[in-house]
């Protein structure tokens, strides 16, 4: 996704979330290599830290030590490709209406045009790809846009089927690197759902949605 925006100073938490969303995004678009990989693996969460997202830092970060980068290209491979089609449909429509290319990609492509964004020529799948939503939100979060028009998108657009998802990416029969990818995106995913409950109705838009 493409927008022509001036990112501001964000705030730390902020930040932190643009960054994660921006990890998830990159994870499931492709299998983590080089930079990442090794940059996974030297992750070291605070070890007296006992919370959901604590536990999947720490589980991803074991995972990336003991993964191998043409081990995780096959590993995507038979998750997200396949001959055909990958064990898992990563897909907004897939899982709110069991085919593609439905209605809430119609509405998807309706609220990024509104909110000025636009698909890059060399991305093959549709929008409503988790990884291109989690790309979004990153871009929503870094670009300053208020947190009534984060919400408004997560909840429209990921809260109702990413925790389905990530469950089933955890549960996946190829998947082992990709385990904790999913176990990270769950706990995110109820973090944030947390973390918009908890903001005053002021910070929503006074509470209409």
């Amino acid at each position: 996704m493409n927008t022509i925006n001036t990112a501001p100073v964000l705030q730390e938490t902020d930040q932190l979330r643009a960054d994660i969303y921006a990890l998830l995004a990159t994870l499931l678009r492709q299998a983590p290599q080089g930079n990442l990989l090794q940059w996974l693996s030297g992750l070291e969460p605070d070890q007296d830290e006992d919370t959901p997202m604590a536990r999947a830092w720490s589980t991803l970060a074991l995972a990336a030590k003991h993964s191998r980068p043409q081990q995780l290209d096959d590993e995507y491979q038979h998750l997200f490709i396949g001959v055909g089609r990958g064990e898992l449909m990563p897909f907004a429509c897939w899982y709110l209406t069991g085919s593609l290319m439905e209605k809430p990609l119609v509405l998807l492509r309706e609220d990024l045009s509104l909110l000025g964004f636009e698909r890059q020529p060399d991305v093959k799948e549709p929008e409503d790809h988790i990884a291109a939503l989690c790309e979004v939100m990153s871009l929503l979060i870094s670009n300053g846009q208020g947190y009534e028009i984060q919400h408004r998108f997560w909840q429209q657009h990921l809260q109702s089927w990413s925790n389905r998802f990530f469950t089933d990416l955890q549960n996946a029969e190829s998947a082992v690197f990709y385990t904790a990818a999913g176990l990270l995106g769950a706990a995110f995913m109820q973090q944030e759902d947390n973390w918009f409950l908890q903001l005053s109705p002021a910070a929503l838009g006074g509470g209409e949605q």
